[in-house]
C-alpha cells in the first residue's frame, strides 16, 4: 500500500481549516496545518468577553453566504445560528442619521435633495446590473461622482471610501463597489429588512468545531509555528526545522508568500506580482460597558476629522444578556501600517478614539467601561485598484506542488468568512486533482 501524500497547510484561518477538512477526508492524504499565532481562526479568532467568546474583529453573515451556511449545517451548528434585523446609521454634521431604507435616504439632510435622488437611482441600477466587468477599469470615486453628484460624494461616499482604503480611496475599482452593493441588496428578507447572522458563542463555535473535526480525521495542528521558507524541493522550514511535503497550501497575504520564496531568478517576476498587491492594516477596539449608546448596530462615521471608520453596537444585534448584561461595542479603522495613527501606543490611541466617541454621544462616560481590548492586524485589507485584475495570482504557484489561496484572488468580491470557506473548498479540490490527475478537474465538479 502506498504511503499517504503529505499535505502542508500554512495558515489556520477559515480557508486553511476548510481545506484541511476536505483534504483530511481523503485517506491518501496526511495533513499538517500550521498557524503562526497561538490560536486558530484568523481574523475571526475569538477572545473571552463577558463569560463567552467574541471576535477580535466584527463579523456577521449575510443571507447570501451559502458556502459557510452549508458548512454550518454539515458541522451540526445550525441551532447556534441566529438571524437578526440589521440597523445602519451615518454620523454626519454632528449627529447619527438613520440609513436603512430608501425613506431614510430621502431624509438624509447632509446631502442635497437632488443628490439623494441620484444616489437612490444609482443604487437601484447597481443592484440590477449583473455584469461587473465593465466597472473593473473605472474608479468607484469617478463613477459615483458622475452618478450621484458632489453633495452625495462629500456626505456619503468619499468618507466611506477614505475610511475603507485610506490614501488609496480615489483609485479603488468600481467593480469592488458593485460587489458590496450586491451583497447588501440580496441579504434582505421578503419584507425588505436586512438580516444578519450571528452565532450563540460567537464565530469561535465554527473554529472549535472545525478544529475538533480535523483533529478527529487525523490532521496534525501546530500553532505558534513560524514558516520561514518554502523551497523548490518540496520542503518548508518551520520553527527552524525542514519539513518535506507532497503539496503545500499557503493562505496568508500575498506579499508574505513572496518573502518565503527561494532567491531564484526564475521566481523574481512572480515575487514582484505578489508584492504588487498592497494591504492596509486594521485596528479594532472592543469594549464592554453598562451604558447603552445609540440606536443602531452599525454606524459609519462620515465626518472629515473622524479618527475611525465605524462604530458598532454589537448588542444591537445580540442581546446584552449574552454578555452578562453588558453592552458590547467595536470601534474600527483601516490604516496604513506605516502611518502615525496605526503606530500610536495603545493608551494614546484608545484615549483619542474614546474622546471622539464622546463627540458622537455626549452622554458617553469612559469611567463606566467594564473592560476594553485593542487588536492590530498589519495586513487586513488588500487594495483593489483599476489595474487589480492583472495582479491576481494563480492558485498554482511556480514552485512544484505549492498552492496559494487568499482573499486577493476573489476579485471583485471582498473579504469575508463565506469567501474563506468557498476558497478552502476550491483549493482542496485543486490539490486533490494535482495529487491524483485521474480525478475530475475542479472546474468540472458540480
Amino acid at each position: 500500500m502506498s504511503q499517504p501524500k503529505k499535505i502542508l497547510i500554512v495558515g489556520g484561518g477559515f480557508t486553511g481549516l476548510t481545506a484541511a477538512l476536505r483534504l483530511a477526508a481523503d485517506a491518501q492524504c496526511a495533513v499538517t496545518l500550521v498557524e503562526s499565532s497561538p490560536q486558530l481562526g484568523g481574523l475571526a479568532a475569538g477572545f473571552p468577553l463577558g463569560g463567552t467568546s467574541l471576535e477580535k474583529t466584527y463579523h456577521h453573515l449575510f443571507l447570501t453566504d451559502t458556502s459557510i451556511l452549508n458548512l454550518v449545517q454539515e458541522l451540526g451548528l445550525a441551532e447556534k445560528l441566529i438571524w437578526c434585523d440589521s440597523s445602519v446609521g451615518i454620523f454626519r454634521n454632528g449627529r447619527v442619521h438613520a440609513f436603512k431604507t430608501p425613506l431614510d435616504l430621502l431624509r438624509f439632510s447632509p446631502c442635497s435633495f437632488v443628490g439623494r435622488l441620484r444616489t437612490g437611482l444609482a443604487a437601484l441600477y447597481l443592484k440590477h446590473q449583473k455584469n461587473w466587468r465593465g466597472f473593473a477599469s473605472v474608479t468607484a470615486h469617478d463613477w459615483m461622482t458622475r452618478a450621484c453628484g458632489a453633495s452625495a460624494m462629500a456626505s456619503i461616499w468619499t468618507p466611506l471610501l477614505k475610511g475603507k482604503f485610506d490614501r488609496h480611496a480615489q483609485h479603488v475599482s468600481m467593480a469592488w463597489f458593485w460587489a458590496r452593493i450586491h451583497i447588501r441588496a440580496n441579504s434582505r428578507s421578503g419584507g425588505g429588512q436586512e438580516k444578519l447572522g450571528y452565532f450563540r458563542g460567537g464565530f469561535n463555535v465554527i473554529t472549535t468545531a472545525l478544529e475538533q473535526e480535523i483533529r478527529r480525521r487525523g490532521v496534525t495542528i501546530q500553532t505558534s509555528a513560524a514558516v520561514t521558507a518554502i523551497n523548490a524541493d518540496r520542503t518548508a522550514v518551520i520553527n527552524g526545522e525542514t519539513v518535506a511535503f507532497d503539496a503545500c497550501l499557503f493562505t496568508g497575504p500575498s506579499p508574505a508568500m513572496a518573502r518565503l520564496l527561494p532567491a531564484q531568478e526564475s521566481l523574481r517576476d512572480y515575487a514582484r506580482q505578489l508584492q504588487s498587491i498592497e494591504y492596509l492594516g486594521a485596528i479594532c477596539l472592543v469594549f464592554a460597558s453598562d451604558q447603552p449608546l445609540g440606536d443602531f448596530y452599525w454606524v459609519n462615521v462620515n465626518e472629515p476629522d473622524a479618527p475611525f471608520l465605524v462604530f458598532i453596537n454589537h448588542t444591537r444585534l445580540v442581546d446584552p444578556s449574552v454578555y452578562g448584561g453588558k453592552y458590547v461595542y467595536y470601534i474600527g479603522a483601516y490604516l496604513a501600517p506605516e502611518g502615525e495613527l496605526y503606530n500610536l501606543p495603545d493608551t494614546a490611541l484608545i484615549e483619542r478614539w474614546l474622546g471622539y466617541l464622546k463627540k458622537m454621544f455626549p452622554e458617553f462616560d469612559a469611567r463606566r467601561l467594564a473592560e476594553k481590548h485593542l487588536f492590530r492586524f498589519r495586513a487586513a485589507q488588500h487594495i483593489v485598484d483599476t489595474r487589480y485584475a492583472g495582479k491576481i495570482p494563480d492558485y498554482r504557484t511556480p514552485l512544484p506542488g505549492v498552492f496559494l489561496a487568499n482573499f486577493s484572488q476573489i476579485f471583485p468580491e471582498d473579504r469575508g468568512t463565506n469567501f474563506a470557506v468557498k476558497e478552502g473548498e476550491k483549493i482542496a479540490a485543486l490539490i486533490q486533482q494535482h495529487l491524483d490527475p485521474a480525478r475530475p478537474h475542479p472546474a468540472a465538479l458540480p
